[in-house]
């Protein structure tokens, strides 16, 4: 871009800075609350997304920070290795993030089943709604997604009793009535306020016009005091094969969810589109210097940059200024984010986790078949009652069930031909084992002495043993008169082994 462009370009790219400034503040400390990390976690890592990988983002209007999808995992790492843990897991992490953007991987992480992504993002939404619903009524969140809705009717209970339960309750939901209705009656005027941002600040004056004794947001004074440097024995536990396969679970979720959002801010611009590997590799620094500060993850989050683009950002410029208003902010006004209630910033979490069940991709799925509706509730029901991990599998376990499925269709038909005896073993789809009895049923209803054609140009795939079976099949009918002509056709490199017959079995030429 040349500097006249940039002058031109400046004014806007400040102002929808500000905008995303203004959504990130809250969230970024929502998030951190929610992963069971200090608030100044959140900042940092937000800090690191729009002044580092703003910078080098291959997704130029895209906002990286930390994000509600990696929360619950967060949280289920902090309680069971402790928070110095988070440092080493968000390293290798972000080196794989680097080293699949440098092998241009990044096309594989978009080829995730929609269904599994957005029942993970749901069943996160849900278990980030039953733990924070205990934080807005001041009380602490229980380590599972069943612990949480079971205690949830005793932490209301106790918020009728003494105690400042039922006051950050009120501020709470009163935070998430604020953000529904700006989300349904703001005035195009003031599109560029956000919601968050609006809710917090009525519910921090409210509680400080009213002088309720809630629990409030910890930042320290100094940005500094809040940075947990890795230490070079930390990486030791790397060893341990349950610290690796969290962070391969983190590379694997921050990536998806990274691109699925770069996606759809290429669908919202009609600007530089996205360079997916560039943008993993981004991610992947990103990562490792967050894991370096002992910060929050981050990915590339959608809520942000939709914000963006919507403010008129057309360059990386307003990414990285966002980064500059959130460490200025932090560095003179730290009293301020002193004053907010921690259960006004639940509240937030609690809207967002709800947003997260987007029930209109759930609706959408509908129009595949009722399998990718059932991939996408079985993989959010077992995120919430088991954990991440084991949700995701069960997601991508259902995927392949159904590829294997639709693999192995095949339409079997024995076709009569207009001379003597002649007759045409159609296959259309798949020949695998599995369809070895249906074969085996259909060649038996051709009479003795018969020519049988057998074109496997329809065919995308057969494997040895549909072939063995035909071959076999020839040979031992052949005695009768029999003539079986496989004409492979079109298919000579999906044949598994030999493409012609054995002796005593024709082979067509057509």
């Amino acid at each position: 871009m040349g500097i006249t462009a940039l002058k031109t370009a400046l004014p806007r790219e400040l102002l929808a800075s500000v905008v995303v400034f203004l959504v990130a503040l809250p969230l970024c400390m929502g998030i951190a609350i929610a992963s069971g990390m200090p608030p100044a976690k959140g900042l940092i890592t937000g800090i690191v997304g729009g002044l580092i990988v703003g910078w080098i983002a291959g997704s130029p209007l895209q906002v990286s920070g930390p994000a509600a999808g990696l929360a619950v995992l967060v949280f289920e790492v902090v309680r069971e290795y402790g928070m110095a843990m988070l440092g080493p897991i968000l390293v290798l992490a972000g080196l794989l993030q680097l080293l699949a953007g440098r092998f241009k991987l990044g096309c594989w992480f978009r080829v995730t089943a929609p269904a599994v992504v957005y029942g993970m993002l749901a069943g996160i939404g849900v278990l980030i709604v039953l733990s924070q619903a205990h934080v807005m009524f001041d009380s602490g969140p229980k380590p599972s997604g069943l612990d949480n809705l079971i205690a949830f009717p005793s932490t209301l209970i106790q918020a009728f009793g003494p105690g400042t339960g039922m006051q950050a309750g009120m501020l709470g939901l009163g935070t998430m009535l604020i953000m529904w209705g700006w989300e349904k009656l703001r005035p195009q005027s003031l599109r560029f306020v956000p919601g968050a941002l609006l809710g917090v600040g009525i519910a921090t004056g409210i509680s400080l016009f009213m002088a309720l004794q809630v629990k409030r947001v910890e930042v320290p004074d100094n940005l500094a005091d809040a940075i947990d440097w890795l230490r070079p024995t930390d990486l030791m536990n790397l060893a341990d094969p349950a610290i690796l396969v969290a962070a391969i679970v983190v590379a694997f979720i921050a990536s998806a969810e990274t691109l699925l959002s770069a996606s759809a801010v290429d669908r919202m611009h009609s600007g530089q589109r996205s360079d997916f590997d560039k943008e993993l590799s981004a991610q992947g620094v990103g990562n490792m210097l967050c894991g370096v500060l002992g910060a929050l993850p981050m990915t590339g989050v959608i809520v942000r940059s939709s914000a963006n683009v919507q403010a008129g950002a057309t360059t990386r410029f307003s990414t990285i200024f966002h980064g500059l208003w959130l460490l200025a902010f932090v560095l003179l006004l730290s009293s301020v984010l002193q004053s907010i209630p921690v259960a006004s910033l639940a509240g937030v979490l609690v809207y967002t986790g709800l947003k997260l069940v987007d029930l209109k991709a759930f609706r959408g799925l509908g129009r595949y078949g009722r399998m990718p509706m059932f991939t996408y509730a079985a993989t959010a029901v077992a995120i919430i009652f088991t954990d991440l991990l084991t949700g995701v599998l069960v997601g991508f376990g259902l995927t392949l069930v159904k590829l294997a499925f639709k693999a192995s269709r095949l339409k079997i038909n024995v076709v009569e031909l207009a001379g003597e005896k002649e007759f045409e073993l159609r296959l259309v789809g798949a020949a695998t084992f599995l369809k070895v009895p249906a074969l085996t049923q259909a060649l038996g209803t051709i009479p003795q002495g018969s020519t049988v054609h057998v074109p496997l140009g329809n065919l995308s795939y057969i494997d040895h043993s549909c072939l063995e079976l035909l071959e076999e099949w020839g040979r031992s009918n052949a005695a009768h008169g029999t003539r079986l002509l496989i004409e492979p056709h079109g298919l000579k490199r999906r044949l598994e082994g030999r493409i012609y017959t054995t002796t005593g079995i024709g082979s067509g030429a057509a």
